[in-house]
């Protein structure tokens, strides 16, 4: 599906982002994975399916970083045919309880380094012809949840930001969406069930019970809608924030 392209991943290291590029190696995309975590970078990169791999890391909150990385990518492999920005922090409280570091740190990596990744690489993928960009934005970008002003809040700009941009660069042949999970069993989950005062398993459990089909995703769940999004069979689809969440929110 993606034989000859390079996927540029954010997140790359753990959860959503880490099955993403799984599954894109597998289906024939050259990898550049980014993210924090160097010996998990690249452990990653080394068994990932085929070859051509690469592991970058960056601090994603910085402007001047993510344009260096993009240049970086560049003139290593040339194009940036497929862009997943995963990388995502969840930090909780109700807006009186945010204080400017819980604000700043969630708009800089869930809203700004989207911002910086697309502004930087969606003029590459005009002068190749065109591309395809997936944001891992959240069901709840689509509806409030309580206690999670700040996630909120960027997860909805980002669903707009998505919106936005997929309307200005369809005629580039750059398709813009984004997949909107719901409850996860990822790592993050198990911060997040902390902050509203659960164990892991209660967590769970409770998060699942939210979903009509009773079920939490897997990374896998998202990361094959991701691969679809990216993929040529997705070609007609632009600007869509897509659900991935048992009919959660349904």
């Amino acid at each position: 599906m993606l034989k000859n392209k390079t996927a540029l991943i954010t997140g790359a290291t753990s959860g959503i982002g880490e099955k993403t590029a799984e599954l894109l190696a597998q289906n024939g995309a050259a990898v550049v994975a980014v993210g924090r975590n160097v010996s998990k970078g690249k452990e990653l990169v080394d068994r990932l399916a085929g070859s051509g791999h690469s592991f970058i890391s960056v601090d994603l909150s910085d402007k001047n970083e993510v344009q260096s990385l993009v240049d970086k990518v560049m003139e290593a492999v040339g194009d940036i045919d497929v862009l997943v920005n995963s990388a995502g922090v969840a930090l909780h409280g109700a807006v009186t309880e945010t204080d400017d570091r819980i604000w700043d740190t969630t708009m800089a990596v869930n809203l700004n380094a989207v911002f910086y990744l697309c502004r930087a690489v969606i003029p590459k993928m005009v002068d190749n012809g065109g591309g395809a960009i997936v944001n891992v934005a959240s069901t709840w970008g689509l509806v409030g949840a309580e206690n999670s002003a700040a996630y909120c809040a960027s997860k909805g700009a980002l669903v707009q930001l998505t919106r936005s941009m997929a309307i200005d660069h369809a005629k580039d042949n750059v398709r813009i969406n984004a997949v909107c999970p719901g409850a996860v069993d990822t790592p993050m989950l198990a911060a997040e069930s902390a902050a509203f005062g659960l164990s892991v398993s209660d967590g769970k459990t409770l998060w699942a019970a939210d979903a009509a089909n009773k079920k939490l995703a897997t990374p896998e769940d998202i990361a094959n809608a991701i691969l679809f999004l990216a993929s040529e069979n997705a070609m007609h689809i632009h600007g869509i924030a897509l659900p991935v969440d048992g009919g959660s929110i349904a």
